[in-house]
């Protein structure tokens, strides 16, 4: 019965996580904009968090209960975090998708037929710099064969942030963490939670975004926006009953989740903070960077104790 109930508050972690996916939807009710200087703190917040807990929190905890010698397992599971945020992304890239549903607004079209936001390329062929999520592109459709398609790639996609809470919940108990329905939560997992939902936020923005301008509904985009980070819930369960029923693999767990969450911050946080404040004053520097330490400045007090 242990087991069940903590599964799922691990579920249920997961879950708030994807929830706030929803959360950068939510301003299209009321606004045709978001502001740009907003999104970019927000990835900078997310991304201090995330790196703070990684090092700080996931590398020491899998140094803590590495055996003594060289961490093999934790740096081997830092390797494979990184492995599979990079493979995911790969198969994210190579897969297209075309909408038979509303169309996105050709107005700006020259005489061409080319976009004024294409280029094109060598071979003659366009490439889009404002291409439509592919979860946009699904409930344009409204095809559920599409959707579970869709959730099957994403799964992929947002399989690393699952397994950063899942990891960060190996210590759902003991003692030492914070008291809740008369549980121990891991004061890691807390954070891991909370720096997951602040950088599905502006997430949930980015994918808002081109719904908009395909003139579907703000539940609609609220939907899609949640349904892209449904299978962190999933990832989060199927490391914490990894973790808990092979503890002797905690370290790589540990650095896995590690490594997985740094180099989302580098490879995608960063460069994705950087494009939506391309317009603003520095690229966007300043609010990225600022975010970036007002997360580290949050977290440090806490993990360092």
């Amino acid at each position: 019965m242990a087991l069940v109930e903590n599964l799922l508050i691990v579920f249920v972690a997961g879950l708030l996580t994807a929830l706030a996916t929803g959360i950068g939807a939510l301003p299209f009710f009321f606004v045709d904009d978001f502001s740009d200087r907003w999104n970019v703190g927000l990835w900078g917040v997310a991304s201090g968090i995330m790196v703070t807990v990684s090092v700080l929190g996931l590398v020491d905890e899998g140094l803590a209960y590495a055996s003594s010698g060289f961490p093999t397992l934790l740096i081997g599971g830092l390797f494979a975090g990184v492995i599979l945020v990079e493979v995911s992304d790969r198969v994210l890239n190579g897969v297209t998708l075309g909408t038979d549903g509303p169309e996105i607004d050709h107005r700006y079209e020259d005489d061409s037929g080319i976009d004024e936001d294409e280029e094109i390329q060598p071979n003659g062929t366009s490439h889009s710099h404002d291409e439509p999520p592919l979860e946009a592109k699904a409930f344009a459709n409204g095809d559920p064969k599409t959707l579970i398609l869709i959730l099957g790639i994403l799964t992929v996609h947002s399989f690393p942030e699952g397994v950063a809470v899942g990891v960060s919940f190996a210590e759902l108990g003991l003692e030492g963490g914070i008291s809740v329905l008369g549980l121990s939560i891991p004061l890691l997992a807390v954070f891991m939670t909370v720096a997951i939902s602040i950088h599905n936020v502006p997430e949930g923005t980015a994918i808002a975004i081109p719904m908009r301008a395909m003139g579907l509904s703000n539940w609609r985009m609220v939907g899609a926006a949640v349904f892209s980070s449904l299978p962190q819930p999933i990832g989060a369960v199927i490391a914490f009953v990894f973790v808990s029923w092979a503890e002797a693999f905690l370290p790589f767990g540990f650095g896995f989740a590690a490594g997985a969450m740094v180099y989302l911050v580098a490879t995608e946080f960063v460069p994705e903070a950087l494009e939506t404040g391309a317009e603003l004053p520095n690229g966007g520097r300043y609010e990225l960077v600022a975010g970036f330490a007002a997360g580290v400045v949050a977290m440090l007090p806490v993990v360092v104790v």
